[in-house]
């Protein structure tokens, strides 16, 4: 493996997992959000739910995938329509890592608007803020701190994100083949050298990135 290879297989891996995060924010902001603030019948089952991609093996979750986006899948027509193909594709592995860090993001997202005190909330009311202006005004920014080291949560496991990216997107060299795939096709062909390398470039990514969130966070807490 020469070192263009290895640098194209990280590359592809960082924006994947880049493309993933971007792409769950808004949803697991949404959702957290409303846990926080909502009481509902049901919201421990929507709880539970939402948790089920970190508890459920990778692979079952590939699998639910390649059958809903498949060609013979309920979305084929649109696919169909669009003339494009979803799986097999780093599409598909940004869609598999992104369900299967979801539940990361989502669940500091919900503890993090839990600790947000709503008597902020009800005196921007008062100075007549609209809930939407209080949000990004008021609630976003004091719960800024726990969103951040979510959403940093979700992007390393993204980073390592392996059995559902392998059913969903297959291990295609130059189009679907991140960091974990690499690492496992080089095992499997016996070119133990070239799976370390990789290894090593998988523990460099993901150490920089702890760093950063540590680091930021450190900066973040009063003396």
């Amino acid at each position: 493996m020469t070192f263009g290879e290895a640098l194209g297989i990280t590359a592809l891996t960082v924006r994947v997992a880049a493309v993933a995060t971007a792409a769950a924010v808004p949803f697991a902001v949404g959702i957290g959000y409303g846990l926080a603030r909502r009481e509902f019948p049901g919201k421990t089952a929507v709880q539970a739910v939402i948790a089920l991609p970190m508890v459920l093996p990778p692979v079952a979750i590939g699998l639910a995938l390649l059958l809903l986006l498949g060609r013979s899948g309920p979305l084929a027509g649109l696919w169909s329509a669009l003339g494009v193909d979803v799986v097999f594709t780093w599409w598909a592995a940004a869609l598999a890592a992104g369900v299967v860090g979801f539940p990361l993001l989502a669940r500091a997202c919900e503890q993090s608007f839990a600790e947000v005190d709503p008597r902020f909330e009800r005196v921007a009311y008062t100075l007549g803020l609209g809930r939407v202006r209080t949000f990004f005004r008021v609630t976003l920014p004091l719960a800024r701190r726990g969103l951040l080291y979510g959403t940093l949560l979700a992007f390393t496991r993204a980073l390592g994100e392996f059995g559902a990216t392998a059913l969903v997107a297959g291990i295609v060299p130059g189009r679907t083949e991140t960091l974990a795939l690499g690492i496992y096709s080089r095992v499997q062909l016996g070119d133990d050298a070239a799976a370390l390398w990789l290894c090593a470039a998988s523990f460099a990514l993901a150490l920089v990135a702890m760093l950063v969130g540590e680091g930021w966070l450190r900066r973040g807490r009063r003396p």
